[in-house]
């Protein structure tokens, strides 16, 4: 029977959890990311691969792009703390493992996750309940989105210092939002003291993915319509970038699928590779 504490957890977290894990179990080696402590946090039941969205065929682009996405941001905060960089923020975090797979670097920053009171509070007791408990450096951030509470004065309530600079990771969030949040969102991060880095995914429209995912793609947006979280906001590479720099950020990049794939995936013999629904903003202040 399913652990009834995971369903605290929101239900496209404990997705991404899953598949990184079954990147771990189907995948052969060498694993891009490897990460089974988020499915531990999640238990979800003996059953889970069972499940119809953890098919290790029809699941194989959208493992590869949720674990090559991940790699991505921790490679960026490993490179940033060995620059000096002190913070690192992941804004909905979910079941983010960074901190307990990744103590040697974890532990020379100070860890900020924000995300839902409901969810914080659940993770912490899953944590200490599997062993890990809660180091100093690690602050689990409180939230309330939908009632409106400012994230951004919750972080320094938790101790962020917005003097000093950090790297910030917001991926797999941006879809849910209105363009106006994302605006508000980005207009905010680049206030940022000078030397931070932010990292965020975003959706393309269905036109700019490969026609052969575009069925699937289209499932994904209707799973997430029918679940209550519909995908609101859409982004071709350049106006995601126009966008970042209205905000006021003055260096900004596309990281493509394409360069996951080459950087990630290039000679593995599985045929492994990256879904075309989901790239990557880079913004530096």
């Amino acid at each position: 029977m399913r652990n009834e504490r995971a369903a605290v957890a929101d239900s496209t977290a404990e997705r991404v959890a899953l598949w990184r894990a079954l990147h771990v179990q189907v995948d052969p080696p060498p694993h891009v990311l490897a990460d089974e402590i988020g499915l531990r946090l999640a238990a979800p039941g003996e059953g889970w691969r069972r499940r119809g969205d953890m098919d290790p065929r029809a699941t194989s682009r959208y493992r590869a792009g949720i674990v090559a996405r991940a790699r991505f941001v921790e490679d960026l905060v490993v490179e940033q703390a060995g620059h000096g960089i002190g913070q690192y923020v992941i804004l909905g975090s979910g079941l983010d493992t960074f901190a307990q797979r990744r103590p040697e670097v974890a532990g020379r920053l100070r860890v900020f996750e924000v995300d839902k009171p409901s969810h914080q509070a659940w993770k912490q007791q899953r944590l200490r309940e599997l062993g890990y408990g809660m180091p100093h450096w690690l602050r689990l951030v409180p939230c309330d989105f939908e009632a409106g509470e400012s994230w951004w004065d919750q972080l320094a309530d938790a101790g962020f210092d917005a003097d000093r600079p950090a790297v910030v990771a917001s991926t797999g969030v941006s879809m849910y939002l209105t363009q106006e949040a994302n605006a508000a969102t980005l207009r905010r991060l680049a206030s940022l003291a000078p030397g931070s880095l932010v990292v965020m995914s975003f959706l393309p429209p269905l036109e700019l993915t490969e026609e052969d995912e575009r069925p699937g793609l289209g499932a994904a947006a209707a799973g997430a319509r029918s679940s209550g979280t519909p995908f609101i906001s859409f982004y071709a590479p350049q106006d995601m970038l126009a966008l970042a720099r209205e905000a006021g950020f003055p260096r900004v990049r596309h990281v493509a699928s394409a360069e996951l794939d080459q950087r990630y995936f290039t000679g593995r013999t599985d045929g492994l590779s990256t879904s075309s629904g989901e790239e990557i903003l880079v913004a530096a202040t």
